[in-house]
């Protein structure tokens, strides 16, 4: 579902891209990493490889509860209970899932705490 929304982002309504941001297909090609749903265990390395892949500076941001804590699936066998388990977490979007609008707001609050520094 948070990807659904992540979708969203790209239609005429809301138009990240006025906001210089674009979604990107390799994390070589990345500043940020969105991690989104549950973390499985069978995906675990293909996650470390991304956030190896992505160049420093980078910035991870786990987007909905499933990401952050492992939400609904918390405890299962099969997942970890957050991103944050396995690689460094820099920001946080919570909700089950955020709404575009929510997730555009964090964004720009990221990036304008990113400027800052």
């Amino acid at each position: 579902a948070c990807e659904q929304e992540l979708v969203a982002l790209s239609n005429a309504f809301y138009d990240i891209e006025r906001f210089g941001i674009n979604f990107v297909a390799s994390p070589k090609h990345a500043d940020m990493l969105l991690i989104t749903g549950p973390l499985t265990r069978n995906m675990a390395i293909a996650v470390k490889r991304a956030y190896e892949n992505t160049p420093s500076p980078k910035i991870v941001v786990a987007v909905g509860d499933a990401a952050i804590n492992g939400g609904l699936y918390k405890g299962s066998y099969a997942t970890l209970d957050g991103i944050q388990e396995l690689i460094n977490v820099d920001y946080h979007i919570p909700g089950d899932p955020p709404s575009p609008k929510e997730i555009l707001r964090h964004l720009l609050k990221i990036l304008e705490s990113v400027e800052k520094k």
